[in-house]
């Protein structure tokens, strides 16, 4: 089964288009978990329209912003596979297909991500490879940290590492980066050299790099070293802690 977490806020100008070309693409018992952050536009009503019985709606419930929002749809996904999808974007065809072979390649692949062709706010290509414009995709985290290659609406995760990621500790800088960066260090990372999404960049997109200065881009950085590693600790140490009581439970059966 496949999920599709989409966080809304104020999306009505693109939601439909976005909707539409991802249904396309599920099979009858896939799901789109959408969780809106207190919309005040025509996003709901929008949604309504399309009438999907694939499409899930989280009411809103305070803002949230946008990680926290995200994590609430992530924590209501029901699918083996997740992908992470932006309001405002458009899957091209064949992504979904692309991502599920994949992922079916190689249990041990967690994330994957594909480049995505660069749009305007009028859907007009300003760009045929993200990744090129960032020097090319690199999973490792000495790249991550340098400069994030993960592009949330690009990537899809195995639901195993959604189950290690959350909760999304406070002081990440956002889900796609913590995300991408704990897959890599707890399994392996595909790329998808061909763009199989069209990423929308115009004034309202949700980017803290567009925001904050080299120095809080910095604290970030340090902030999401520390807790990859704690929280990869965490996961060692409670992996620990389940094959010791496994060994038990053997024994006393014995």
């Amino acid at each position: 089964m496949i999920s599709v977490c989409i966080a809304t806020y104020n999306g009505g100008s693109y939601i439909g288009e976005q909707l539409r070309s991802v249904l396309l693409q599920l099979k009858p018992d896939d799901e789109i978990v959408v969780a809106d952050d207190g919309s005040t536009d025509d996003t709901l009503a929008v949604i309504a329209e399309l009438g999907d019985a694939r499409i899930r709606l989280l009411q809103s419930c305070g803002r949230l912003g946008v990680v926290k929002n995200f994590e609430r749809a992530l924590l209501s996904a029901h699918g083996d596979i997740i992908f992470l999808c932006d309001q405002d974007d458009v899957w091209l065809p064949g992504k979904c297909a692309q991502f599920s072979s994949a992922f079916e390649s190689d249990p041990q692949i967690l994330v994957i991500v594909s480049d995505a062709q660069v749009i305007d706010a009028r859907g007009t290509i300003t760009a045929s490879s993200f990744m090129a414009m960032r020097g090319g995709f690199s999973s490792s985290l000495a790249s991550t940290f340098m400069r994030n290659r993960y592009l949330g609406c690009a990537m899809a995760l195995r639901r195993k590492l959604i189950v290690a990621a959350l909760p999304i500790p406070q002081w990440v800088p956002m889900h796609d980066m913590w995300l991408g960066a704990l897959g890599s260090m707890l399994g392996k990372v595909h790329y998808i050299s061909t763009p199989l999404l069209q990423y929308r960049r115009h004034s309202s997109n949700a980017s803290p790099s567009s925001r904050q200065g080299w120095l809080q881009m910095l604290r970030w950085r340090i902030a999401l070293l520390t807790l990859l590693v704690a929280r990869y600790f965490s996961l060692l140490l409670r992996l620990h802690r389940s094959a010791k009581s496994s060994n038990l439970s053997n024994q006393l059966r014995l």
